[in-house]
């Protein structure tokens, strides 16, 4: 089965802003990055696409197949309490715990990265149909990748995923490429 991981495309949102779960809308350039972003895909047969119910998600789904489906488990991690901080301005006393264990610590009133891998691992593990597309975000990408991969998960932010990365996956093999 080959299946398809897309993050979505750049957020309009401040760099330095701590944003998970947060609805972040789409800035102007949003269809040149999509026109890119499709003329990768043109040669891919995706038949189903699944896609993290935000909006910075299913506007891009959308584009690819209007027939599209949510899923709540492809949201990004809940980053609870530091929603929409400035990264420099979490209190010392909450982030540095957090920092030395993101795998296992979660952040206040949110969740670990842990969390976020077992509901991803979820979805894509019940994934049955070939040529399927998951739009959704860094955070879940990675999780998947270090699940196919067998690394661990405080190793997993060496896969680089920058807005609008497109990775396919032979599910058979577990082999991977990006597109």
């Amino acid at each position: 089965m080959i299946l398809y991981l897309i993050r979505h495309t750049t957020p309009d949102i401040e760099k330095g802003i701590c944003y998970g779960q947060a609805n972040i809308p789409l800035p102007d350039n949003f269809n040149d990055e999509v026109d890119f972003l499709l003329s990768k895909l043109k040669n891919h047969p995706i038949q189903h696409v699944i896609s993290s119910p935000l909006l910075r998600c299913t506007q891009l789904a959308n584009k690819i197949n209007p027939n599209f489906s949510t899923d709540e488990n492809l949201k990004e991690i809940d980053f609870g309490d530091w929603e929409l901080m400035d990264w420099n301005k979490i209190p010392q006393e909450e982030i540095d715990p957090w920092m030395k264990d993101f795998v296992n610590v979660a952040v206040p009133n949110g969740e670990s990265y842990m969390d976020l891998y077992l509901r991803t691992i979820s979805v894509y593990q019940q994934i049955k149909n070939d040529y399927t597309a998951i739009v959704t975000h860094a955070g879940v990408i990675r999780s998947i990748l270090a699940h196919i991969t067998q690394t661990d998960l405080q190793d997993s932010f060496d896969f680089k995923i920058p807005y609008g990365t497109i990775v396919k996956i032979d599910t058979q093999t577990n082999q991977y490429q990006i597109l």
